[in-house]
């Protein structure tokens, strides 16, 4: 359960720092919700390949 806290803790400041990003250069600032997601899967697939 630790882990999954963390997870979700990571996810948002990671899309909080890539808005964050976006905005002072003046991108298009992506969804929270859109980053969250890819940056949750990225880390579940990186967690399942270190199951081998």
């Amino acid at each position: 359960m630790t882990g999954m806290i963390l997870l979700i803790f990571l996810a948002l400041m990671c899309a909080y720092i890539l808005r964050y990003i976006a905005g002072r250069l003046r991108w298009s600032v992506p969804a929270y919700g859109g980053i969250i997601i890819v940056f949750m899967i990225v880390v579940l697939a990186v967690w399942g390949q270190s199951l081998d």
